[in-house]
C-alpha cells in the first residue's frame, strides 16, 4: 500500500510532547505534525515553529481543538493526568486514531469506559507502554516463553526512583498530589506493572500491597529550614534535596523550565523558577501525599508470584530483576542480565545495547519510544491494531493492578481481582 506520512494533532507540548514533535522531525516520511494546543503562549510558539505547525492551527487548550471538526489522522494526547480521560473521549467521537501518554485515566471506572469507547467507535488507541518495545524486556520475555529457565514460579521486580527524581516528580512537581494527579504505583509504575502482565502471560488474581509517606514531611524538616530554598535556608548547603543544588548549581532537570540558551539571562531565569514555583519549595513543606517507599504482593493465575518494589530512597534509576524458573534463572538491570541453566551451571550474559544491535535494530534506548511509535504509525496507516505490541486491553490490566494495590494499600486487605 502507498505510505504517506500520519498527520497528527498534540496536546501538552512538554517532555513527551516534544519527544513525539522529534520524531515527525527525524522520520517526515511517516509523521507529521498540524496541530497543537498548548496553554503556555511560549511553548505553544517555540513547539509550533519548531515542527513547523500552520498559526492557524496553535491553540491554547484541548478544548479549542476538539471543537472543530476532524482535520488530521491522528491526536497525540500529552497533557497531565487529570487531563487524559475528556480529551480522548472527545477525539474518539471525531473519529481520531489517538496515541494516549499513560495513565488512561485517573479512575478504574474512566479507564473502563474509555477502552470500551475505543472498541465501539473501532478506532485505534494505543497506550505509550513503550518498555515492551525494549530490546531487553523482549529478550527477557523470549526468555520465558521459550522454556529457558523450565516453567515460570516467581519474579522479583524493583523500581528504583532515585532520590532526586522522587523530590523533583513526585514531592515539588506534577504528580505530588495523588488526587489531582494519579497513585504513584500508576503515575510511575503502570510501566511495570504492565511489564510484569506482559512477561507472565496471566492476569493477576489477588495483590497485596504496603508502603507510605516517611520523609517528605513537616517534622522531618531540618532546622532553620524555610519555606523555599532561596529563602536564606540554614540547611540548604548540606540538604541532599535542595532545589539550588539540584536546578541551579547542577543545572539538572530543567525540562520542566522554558529558559534561554544564553547566560547570564538563563540562570537568572531559573531563580525566577525557584522563588515563584513549587520547584523551589522546601521538600519538607510540600502539599504532596505519595508514597516514598511502596511494596506489593502479586499472584498471578496460575500460581506464578511476584514481589514488586518502588523506592525513592535510592542514588540510581532503572529497573532491577530477578526471575525464577524451575530449570533456570535470570538476573538484571536493564542494560545486561545473566541466566544460569540448573542443569549445566552454565552463565550467558546479554547485554541490553548488543541485543538492540543484532536482533532489535532502531527498538530505541531502554524505553523503546522509537519503536512503539512506528507500530502506532503503522497500525494507523493500516487501521490494524494488532501491529501494536500494546492493545489497550491490555493496558487495561496493569490500570486494574495498579487500582487494587491501591485500594489494598489504603484498606490494609489483601485484594482479590476478577
Amino acid at each position: 500500500m502507498e505510505k504517506r506520512a500520519v498527520t497528527a494533532v498534540v496536546l501538552g507540548a512538554s517532555g513527551r510532547g516534544k519527544l513525539y514533535g522529534d520524531y515527525a522531525l527525524e522520520h517526515p516520511e511517516d509523521l507529521k505534525i498540524v496541530g497543537i494546543a498548548e496553554l503556555v503562549d511560549l511553548r505553544r510558539t517555540m513547539y509550533g515553529d519548531k515542527y513547523g505547525v500552520p498559526v492557524e492551527n496553535r491553540v491554547a487548550t484541548w478544548q479549542q481543538m476538539l471543537d472543530r471538526p476532524k482535520f488530521a489522522d491522528a491526536v497525540i494526547i500529552a497533557t497531565p493526568d487529570h487531563l487524559h480521560y475528556e480529551p480522548c473521549m472527545r477525539a474518539l467521537d471525531l473519529g481520531y486514531d489517538i496515541l494516549l501518554e499513560k495513565p488512561i485515566a485517573q479512575t478504574f471506572d474512566e479507564c473502563r469506559r474509555l477502552v470500551a469507547h475505543a472498541r465501539d467507535k473501532k478506532k485505534i488507541v494505543c497506550l505509550t507502554h513503550v518498555l515492551r518495545y525494549s530490546p531487553y524486556f523482549l529478550k527477557l520475555k523470549e526468555m520465558i516463553d521459550t522454556k529457558r529457565i523450565g516453567d515460570l514460579v516467581s519474579i522479583q521486580h524493583f523500581e528504583p526512583v532515585d532520590h532526586i527524581h522522587m523530590s523533583h516528580s513526585y514531592v515539588r512537581g506534577s504528580w505530588h498530589d495523588s488526587v489531582k494527579s494519579t497513585p504513584l504505583v500508576l503515575a510511575k509504575s503502570s510501566h511495570d506493572l504492565d511489564i510484569l502482565y506482559w512477561m507472565i502471560g496471566k492476569p493477576c488474581r489477588r495483590i497485596a500491597a504496603f508502603g507510605g509517606l516517611k520523609h517528605f514531611k513537616s517534622e522531618n524538616a531540618p532546622k532553620g529550614s524555610t519555606e523555599r530554598c532561596t529563602d536564606g535556608c540554614a540547611a540548604e548547603a548540606t540538604c541532599p534535596f535542595s532545589a539550588l543544588k539540584i536546578y541551579y548549581r547542577d543545572r539538572t532537570w530543567l525540562y520542566v523550565f522554558d529558559l534561554p540558551e544564553e547566560e547570564p539571562e538563563r540562570g537568572e531565569a531559573i531563580l525566577r523558577y525557584l522563588r515563584t514555583t513549587d520547584y523551589g519549595r522546601c521538600v519538607y513543606r510540600c502539599s504532596n501525599d505519595q508514597p516514598d517507599h511502596y511494596v506489593t504482593s502479586m499472584e498471578f493465575e496460575g500460581g506464578v508470584t511476584v514481589n514488586f518494589s518502588i523506592e525513592a530512597f535510592t542514588s540510581y534509576m532503572g529497573r532491577r530483576t530477578r526471575i525464577m524458573g524451575t530449570r533456570g534463572d535470570i538476573v538484571g538491570d536493564m542494560e545486561s542480565f545473566t541466566l544460569t541453566d540448573f542443569a549445566t551451571g552454565e552463565k550467558t550474559v546479554y547485554d541490553a545495547n548488543a541485543i538492540d544491535a543484532e536482533n532489535y535494530k532502531g527498538a530505541g534506548h531502554g524505553g523503546g519510544d522509537a519503536g512503539m511509535i512506528r507500530d502506532w504509525i503503522e497500525a494507523v496507516r493500516r487501521q490494524d491494531a494488532t501491529i501494536m505490541s500494546t492493545p489497550l486491553d491490555d493496558s487495561l490490566e496493569s490500570h486494574a493492578i495498579a487500582f487494587a494495590a491501591e485500594r489494598s494499600r489504603k484498606e490494609g486487605r489483601i485484594v482479590e481481582l476478577e
